[in-house]
């Protein structure tokens, strides 16, 4: 097996051509294997396995830098630099499913975000030509979907202009995202892919040289200056040009031999190049291109013959939260015409599929660009409609300034619909949603809910879409909507009291599915003979004055939520009961200021003590500092000590 002897770049480098070709096949069927155990992103990679193969064969990694934008498909990197154990990718203790700099040296970005990669290319570039390391390269590998990104064209406009910068942008066009790539420039490369004039060079190259000729190259150029115009004939890349980059391609990105001299030549230039690379999301995986949607963009453990979800015998089919929320806006839409959808390149993934069936003309697809999808969503309002943005909670960071000057400040009835929201697990530190109570607790007149369950998700949506004068959020966590078991005894104001205590000792406040957990602290507390009483806000932000009336007549408030503890629903429960003169002390119980790795949901919460035993104990010892006669009092869940 070739792969077996492949530990790092130079024994890429090493491979003859046939042999080259070889490992590709290798590389294919060992991802097909892994990934079917494991779950992750597969289509993507398949996609990539001879770009890859190719930008180490031209490039010196980790001298010359190689920049994945996203990240999601350097799983053929990972094999290439020597990271053969796929058996834990995205478990706790294996591999990332993204490049991880605490994996190996040829790792640069770790931000699984996407249009990063070109800004953090040309930083990297030009502080190497500043410390006079001008021989190494860096080289970006952005696919065409990020490109529909702004932050990527800013970095562009700002790259084309330095002409001696030794920098590589490769385009991983696939046509693709998460989903089929919209926009104009997707039909600027659409152009360059299928102008006639380009297709009848393609098969004169072939029948002439060979191969397919790489447009853009050595030939290119002297056939530009025999036939004038024969660049806008065969390939309209202007737009590029014009821009001051060279522009190489487009190259069959599953030709190594064509990808890899594309790449040398860029790399000669000695200045900025954009190498354009033509390839086929899930390449070579017949389940994957029968999926049109998505070609297997991200996968949970799978028949790798069949590409079928395997269930474990026995086991159910809970419905997802995304189920929830795309049955529930696709049924108030049909109520109300003046609902919208705004998608950020991710229609199905966040929960538009079925209005965007039922209604195309009401669900707008603005690309990876979510500073443009909420700033337009407020002009959406503007007209007399509402807007309901469907995002990632980790991804609506990027839109922060957006939410608060274009939406809050212009009091905009929009409405943002933050899925995977909290810990999310394998995808890790960049895709864990647990920054957004954070940073929109310092919004103007913004209105915040976290449903415990998919009945309270269903609730709040509608109430969301009934505020006209400002920006609403309704987050929910990754994974399966829990039973709608969990009943309020009574709601006092817009709180449900989840379990009630009389004089209770405890006020325990749960966040959205820390629910569950706040009523198991309970009955743990109850077991050794303290009282707490368990409410759900269900709008955390504005905090509802009944809850500062309680926490006024508790000992403890004690405030648990999935999202960073710092700046989060605890302090602000802390900084408005403090307001109202209330001296109550109020302790938040949450995720703690740091990037927390991949694994499970429950692990990760596990490692940051947020399990009912944690929290049981954490309020056992802050009774014991208030009132020093409980001093000694056993933790739920230990052996009492005699």
């Amino acid at each position: 097996m070739l792969l077996e002897t492949i530990k790092g770049p130079r024994d890429v480098q090493r491979l003859s051509r046939e042999d080259a070709v070889a490992l590709a096949a290798e590389i294919r069927t060992f991802l097909v294997s892994a990934v079917a155990r494991t779950g992750g992103h597969l289509g993507p990679n398949l996609g990539v396995v001879e770009l890859t193969i190719a930008l180490h064969r031209a490039f010196e990694s980790p001298r010359d830098t190689i920049v994945f934008d996203t990240g999601h498909q350097s799983y053929v990197h990972k094999l290439l630099t020597g990271r053969h154990d796929f058996s834990r990718l995205r478990a706790q203790g294996g591999l990332s499913g993204y490049p991880s700099r605490a994996e190996s040296p040829h790792d640069v970005v770790e931000n699984s975000h996407a249009t990063t990669a070109l800004s953090w290319a040309a930083g990297i570039a030009q502080g190497r030509r500043l410390k006079g390391e001008r021989d190494r390269h860096v080289v970006a590998v952005i696919g065409d979907g990020a490109l529909t990104g702004g932050m990527a064209w800013e970095a562009i406009n700002n790259i084309a202009v330095d002409k001696d910068l030794p920098l590589t942008i490769v385009v991983n066009d696939n046509e693709r995202s998460y989903a089929p790539t919209t926009g104009g420039l997707a039909q600027h490369l659409a152009t360059l892919r299928t102008t006639r004039g380009y297709e009848r060079f393609l098969t004169w190259g072939k029948q002439t040289l060979g191969r397919t000729p790489v447009v853009g190259g050595a030939m290119y150029e002297t056939l530009h200056g025999v036939k004038k115009g024969l660049k806008d004939i065969v390939a309209p890349q202007g737009m590029f040009e014009d821009l001051g980059l060279k522009y190489v391609g487009p190259v069959d990105g599953h030709d190594i031999d064509a990808v890899e001299r594309a790449l040398r030549r860029a790399r000669s230039y000695g200045g900025p190049v954009l190498v354009h690379v033509i390839t086929q999301k899930g390449r070579g995986y017949a389940p994957a291109l029968a999926h049109e949607a998505d070609r297997f963009h991200a996968v949970g453990p799978i028949d790798p013959e069949t590409g079928e979800a395997v269930i474990s015998s026995g086991a159910s089919s809970p419905q997802p939260w995304t189920s929830v929320f795309e049955d529930e806006i696709a049924r108030l839409a049909e109520e109300r015409p003046d609902v919208v959808g705004i998608t950020a390149a991710m229609c199905d993934p966040v929960g538009l599929g079925k209005l965007a069936a039922a209604h195309p003309d009401r669900v707008f697809d603005v690309g990876i660009a979510e500073q443009h999808a909420t700033t337009s969503a407020a002009g959406l309002a503007f007209a007399g409609l509402h807007p309901v943005v469907a995002v990632y909670a980790t991804f609506l960071n990027r839109a922060f300034d957006q939410v608060l000057m274009d939406v809050a400040l212009h009091r905009a009835g929009v409405t943002f619909v933050l899925d995977r929201a909290g810990v999310t697990g394998p995808d890790g530190p960049s895709h864990h949603g647990v920054w957004d109570l954070s940073v929109l607790q310092g919004v103007p007149g913004i209105r915040l809910s976290a449903p415990r369950d998919a009945a309270t998700l269903r609730e709040e949506l509608r109430e969301a879409l009934d505020v006209a004068d400002a920006p609403t959020v309704v987050r929910y966590p990754k994974g399966t909507v829990p039973a709608d078991d969990i009943t309020a005894v009574e709601r006092v104001g817009g709180v449900d009291v989840l379990a009630r205590s009389e004089d209770a000792d405890v006020l325990l406040v749960t966040v959205g599915t820390m629910a569950r957990l706040g009523l198991d602290v309970a009955e743990r507390l109850r077991a050794h003979g303290m009282s707490a009483t368990v409410v759900d806000p269900r709008w955390v932000l504005p905090v509802d004055p009944e809850l500062v009336r309680m926490a006024a007549a508790a000992r403890l408030v004690v405030v648990v939520e999935d999202g960073s503890r710092v700046g989060g629903v605890g302090a602000r429960v802390a900084l408005e009961a403090r307001d109202a003169g209330v001296a109550t002390p109020v302790v938040a119980v949450g995720t703690p200021p740091r990037f927390m790795d991949h694994g499970t949901r429950q692990e990760v919460l596990a490692s940051v003590g947020l399990t009912a035993q944690d929290v049981t104990r954490r309020v056992v010892e802050e009774l014991a500092r208030l009132e020093p006669h409980l001093e000694g009092t056993p933790v739920p869940g230990e052996s009492p000590q005699r």
